[in-house]
């Protein structure tokens, strides 16, 4: 069984250098320890996903030009996560405002080749099947 994740998680992109906390918007109006729980829907970048620092994904093309500038020398550059489509798998068995919650074992990924992962689900006494 996987924890529910909410509001506050903390997450890792594969190619980022720091951590980021998700952001769930209460529009869903169901809470798990007095936090938002989140959905396989809240991907958006910017809004649920904030930057993880700097990327070093050759994939990025910020990273690719500063790197092609620097004579081959990976440069990395300021993170914009580019997630466009949602978590997956997500937990079907438990549905919040009619999508699948999302648990701690969901990956996102993000377009420049990254894996977004959650570290820890942000409470730790809900599980989902």
């Amino acid at each position: 069984m996987g924890i529910q994740v909410c509001m506050g998680a903390m997450m890792q992109c594969s190619f980022g250098v720091a951590p980021s906390t998700l952001v769930v918007l209460p529009t869903n109006r169901v809470m798990t320890s007095n936090m938002p729980a989140a959905t396989i829907m809240d991907h958006a970048p910017m809004m649920n996903v904030p930057p993880f620092g700097m990327c070093s994904s050759m994939a990025n093309p910020m990273v690719a030009a500063a790197t092609a500038a620097a004579s081959g020398v990976l440069t990395p550059m300021p993170c914009l996560p580019v997630t466009s489509a949602p978590w997956i798998p997500g937990a079907p068995t438990v549905m919040v405002g009619s999508m699948p919650t999302l648990d701690n074992s969901c990956k996102l990924m993000c377009n420049w080749g990254g894996v977004i992962q959650v570290t820890a689900p942000g409470q730790f006494t809900t599980m989902v099947p």
